[in-house]
């Protein structure tokens, strides 16, 4: 079920902020043409939206770059100026990583050049089930051709190319962006020092019929059509319940308790906060994006992996309990990863990784000084 696995962007309200002041983040973006799909389709244009913040050295080699969880967006820290917030975001929205990016802070713009790529098949910008087919002017809809979290990882190094970025110090993701943090170690494994994997795995979850289980979700909108419903006015309330259902996944309850202790008046918080995403997301790429998770695995490709990891987990996340700790790292060990573990000390679930990004500082900061030394 969707519930069970969505991994995105959250915006929780008293998330320490240190950086808003000082950084500005613009959506930009890159075409790139006849873009060739693993399973075999091409997509004669791929759109990529992405944000920057650092400077880019002049040998091109201190990259980061943020790859983003399932239902969130390019957007990982900083506030976009007045007038210049991408579709579905505000000048004010919050990115997962504002505790970890900044001067200073482990992700440091005085060091690093970060790059944020929306993924291939979301919804901020990137093409997607939402984006028009060029062969009928009109929405792909559910006919968006199948690909990979692989392509999703050969569009970003794509688009790093058209950076001028030859060289990542780290690839960082969580949830979502922790499938794509692991198959960029073993599809470009001499491209980064490090790989930072936070509430995530390296395999996916489920299998195809969970796809079909999600389509019957989104199916008891009367607008659903068989996912063309772009001309039927869309299907807001069911995207609104699936976002409550996952926010409650999340752990989102017990960031509200304090503000909201009446169990009514948290729940209507909580659809409050839905409403927003369910306005900006489309049901097919839902679609898309969960197909590609489920076939999603980095195991076989781990002995390629060269870079060293850090792999983080929540100590309250359901969707991706420390219980699985032990059996990552052996996997990684006997791939002969040079591989370190932390558990986050979170009372909020599968979110704990930025709203308690206090709680694992040090560890991030350790580790990036340790595969790029401050000179």
């Amino acid at each position: 079920m969707l519930k069970t696995f969505l991994a995105g962007l959250i915006a929780l309200a008293g998330m320490a902020s240190p950086v808003r002041a000082e950084l500005v983040v613009e959506t930009r973006h890159v075409i790139l043409k006849d873009f060739q799909l693993e399973a075999g389709a091409v997509l004669p244009e791929l759109r990529i939206e992405y944000e920057t913040c650092g400077t880019l050295a002049a040998d091109g080699r201190n990259g980061v770059m943020m790859t983003h969880g399932y239902t969130s967006s390019q957007h990982s820290a900083g506030r976009y100026a007045l007038g210049k917030a991408p579709p579905g975001l505000t000048e004010t929205a919050k990115g997962p990583w504002e505790a970890m990016i900044g001067p200073g802070l482990p992700i440091d713009t005085g060091r690093y050049f970060i790059v944020s790529s929306n993924m291939l098949g979301s919804s901020y910008g990137t093409t997607g089930p939402a984006s028009a087919n060029p062969s009928t002017g009109k929405p792909y809809g559910p006919d968006f051709p199948e690909f990979s979290v692989v392509d999703m990882v050969r569009a970003q190094h794509a688009l790093l190319e058209q950076l001028g970025v030859k060289h990542l110090v780290a690839v960082i993701g969580a949830s979502y962006g922790g499938f794509q943090a692991f198959t960029w170690g073993v599809t470009y494994p001499e491209m980064m020092d490090g790989v930072v994997v936070a509430v995530s795995a390296p395999k996916g979850s489920g299998d195809l019929g969970a796809v079909d289980r999600l389509k019957a979700e989104l199916a008891r909108d009367p607008n659903w059509n068989g996912g063309n419903y772009y001309e039927k006015g869309g299907i807001l309330p069911t995207l609104i319940d699936l976002r409550v259902a996952t926010l409650k996944q999340y752990g989102i309850e017990a960031s509200l308790m304090q503000r909201f202790p009446d169990p009514a008046a948290r729940d209507a918080e909580i659809r409050r906060m839905a409403e927003p995403w369910a306005r900006a997301f489309d049901g097919n790429s839902l679609v898309v994006l969960r197909r590609a998770s489920v076939v999603y695995d980095a195991v076989p490709g781990l002995p390629r992996m060269k870079a060293k990891l850090l792999y983080a987990l929540s100590r309250t996340d359901r969707l991706f309990p420390p219980s699985i700790a032990p059996g990552v790292m052996e996997k990684l060990r006997a791939a002969g990863v040079d591989a370190r573990y932390v558990e986050i000390d979170s009372p909020n679930g599968h979110t704990g990784y930025a709203a308690d990004a206090a709680a694992w500082r040090p560890a991030l900061q350790a580790f990036m000084d340790g595969i790029s030394p401050r000179s």
